[in-house]
Parts: structure tokens; C-alpha cells; sequence
């Protein structure tokens, strides 16, 4: 399941070091204002199909792919980000043992 993750974040490092003419995903990757209008598109028609109960997967999909094109493009790694969520992971379950305890 999250290998499908891990090889869309290798394409995108892939694509940037080995552009394609005519690639969508390099189109995303060396324009930042259309990676952005993306996201911020498709975040939207995810909201919407949750709310109408339709077509949620496939809009979840393309906020992945989306989302990881835009950080890809402004250099922002994943490994970072999953750095980030486990520290607050490790300080959320601090405060639990420190609140059980007292």
C-alpha cells in the first residue's frame, strides 16, 4: 500500500533529475504556480465529493499525486515530514504517560 506512496515520490525525484518532454508530472514539477493551483484544486474537489458521497477515491488519489508533486517541486522531502510527524508522535505520547501518571 504505501510503496504505491514511495514510488510516486521516485518519480517525481526521478522526473526532476530526468525531465520527459511533454510529461504531465514535469509540467508540475517546474511550474510551482500550477502545482499550487493544483492542490489547492484538487483539495477542493475532494471536500466537495466527500460532502456529496461521490467519486472520493478517485479525488483522494489526486491529492496525493498532486500533493507530492507541489512539495517535490518546492523541495520539501518526505523524509523530513515523516522526521516531523514522528517527533509529535513521541511528544503526543509523553504527554499521555505524563497525564496518566498524575
Amino acid at each position: 500500500m504505501l510503496s504505491t506512496l514511495e514510488s510516486l515520490f521516485k518519480l517525481a525525484r526521478d522526473r526532476k533529475s530526468n525531465p520527459v518532454d511533454g510529461s504531465y508530472t514535469n509540467k508540475l514539477l517546474s511550474d510551482k504556480s500550477l502545482s499550487k493551483e493544483k492542490v489547492l484544486e484538487e483539495i477542493n474537489e475532494l471536500i466537495e465529493s466527500v460532502e456529496e458521497n461521490t467519486n472520493k477515491i478517485h479525488e483522494a488519489a489526486d491529492v496525493f499525486y498532486h500533493l507530492i508533486m507541489y512539495l517535490e517541486a518546492n523541495d520539501v522531502k518526505i523524509e523530513d515530514v515523516m522526521e516531523e510527524l514522528n517527533k509529535r508522535k513521541k511528544w503526543a505520547m509523553m504527554i499521555i504517560i505524563f497525564l496518566q501518571r498524575y
